[in-house]
Parts: C-alpha cells; structure tokens; sequence
C-alpha cells in the first residue's frame, strides 16, 4: 500500500545500529520487562492512523495496537513518526514495531522482517469529473496531456512512474494536498490507496471527483520489526491467527471500513 522507504536514511540506521544488536534481539522480554509496547506510526494515513479534534491518535491500526497491547498485559504507546524516518527509527530501537499501513516490499523485506499480511490493498484513481468520459481506467491516463499525482514517497508514487509513465508526475508531501490540487483543478487525477481514495471520495469528492475505485495493483500492508528476532515475529503471526479466528479482526475492520461514525471525530 502506501509509502517507500528511502535506501539512504535506512542505510545509515543500519550502521548506526548493527554493530550492537546483532542477531540477539529479545523484543518480547524487553516489552515485558518495560510494560510497554511502544508503536511506530505516522498519523495521516485514513483510516489507519489519524489524529482527531482532540490531537489523539486514532484509526484501524491503533485499535489493533491497543489489543496487542491488551495480549500482552502492557500498556501501549504510540510513537508519532515521519515517513521518511520510520524504518531508521525501527532499526535505533525508538519502538518495537511498525504499524502504520506499511506496504510489504522486497526492497524493505531486505532491510526488516514483516509479519503475516493483515490487509491487501491497491492503487486506485480519485479523477475530475470533466474526464469521466475521457478517462476509463488508470492505462487512459498515461498520456503528456494528463498531470497526475500521488503522495511522495509512496508506493502509489513509484506504481504511478511505473505503470503510467507518459503523463506528467507531480509528488505532494501528503495525500490531503493531493486531494485539495485536484479539488482546484491543479491536477487531472490522484493515485493512491484505496482505502484512502474511497474516504477522500466521500468526503470531498461530491460534484468534482469520480473514484475508478478497481486497483490496479495488489499491495499487502504488514507490521514491520528488526531482523533476527523470531520469537517476536512468531508471536505476531500467532496474534493475527488468534484476532481472526474469535472474530476481534472482522469488528476492526467494520468499524473502520463499513461504518463512518469515527469520521466526526476529526471533522
């Protein structure tokens, strides 16, 4: 889904870090020695991990987080993070995990271990309206004459470079300012998350956007921890098993994803 990490930052985080750690990391004792689970995460991402009229942070990811944090016996901690930073904050030992609607690559995969998929997702195109007739799918726009755009960084940015190559890129550093340049007609179409794009669609897209809301690439989000630390990624992988299997994992996903209730907390 969303967001691609940068080589240079995650490659200085793994010297900075891997003189010391090795392949002896014990993540699950040091939570529990500490008492805390402490949760990488950049809010933003809807509805994942948001921030809310109060300044908390809240979404789909937060709740499987406090759960988590409940399993364990612990309390939870949620450290706010920057893209751009968050795999080198993993690997400094800033937080245990990553939660934060990371996109599973092969790229990152090299640099840190993921647990069992919890979601799939994949681009989708937020479109003016005046392109409906024009505009059928994501391969319509790969055209000079089309301006289009996506989150910086992102692997909605790299899927646009990749599979629609000809038409005129434009990077934002969030998705809502994508949302907005479209909404001013600055841009023709925004590529990004589904999930994301399906929100944005009902909240502003009335009357100005049409949502070609069939992805156009398969992308598993996962939580992301250091290398060399079995136990702790068995432990997550046996968690997700456990929240499927009783049913905790399907009322998430209807709260974040089938009912908009949650949506007055930040309007």
């Amino acid at each position: 889904m969303k967001k691609l990490s940068l080589l240079v930052a995650v490659a200085l985080a793994m010297l900075t870090c891997s003189a010391g750690t090795g392949f002896a990391e014990d993540t699950l004792a040091e939570i529990q020695k500490r008492g805390t689970l402490r949760v990488g995460m950049e809010p933003g991402y809807m509805p994942f991990e948001l921030t809310n009229q109060k300044g908390e942070i809240i979404g789909f990811d937060v709740d499987m987080a406090t759960r988590m944090a409940k399993a364990m016996k612990v309390k939870l901690e949620l450290v706010s993070t920057a893209w751009d930073g968050i795999i080198p904050a993993l690997l400094t030992k800033k937080f245990d995990v990553i939660m934060s609607g990371m996109t599973l690559t092969q790229e990152r995969n090299l640099t840190v271990n993921f647990a069992t998929p919890y979601i799939l997702i994949g681009q989708s195109v937020l479109l003016k309206k005046d392109l409906a007739d024009k505009v059928k799918s994501y391969k319509d726009l790969n055209d000079p004459k089309y301006t289009i755009a996506s989150k910086l960084g992102t692997t909605g940015e790299q899927a646009t470079k990749r599979m629609i190559p000809n038409a005129k890129y434009i990077s934002y550093e969030t998705e809502q300012e994508g949302v907005m340049e479209l909404s001013n007609g600055k841009i023709d179409a925004f590529i990004y998350d589904l999930p994301f794009n399906t929100i944005a669609m009902g909240q502003k897209g009335a009357g100005k956007f049409v949502h070609l809301d069939e992805p156009f690439t398969k992308e598993p989000l996962a939580w992301a921890i250091r290398r060399g630390d079995p136990d702790f990624l068995n432990w997550l992988d046996n968690f997700m098993s456990q929240i499927k299997y009783d049913g905790v994992y399907d009322k998430i996903y209807a709260k974040w994803f089938h009912d908009d209730a949650w949506l007055k907390e930040i309007q």
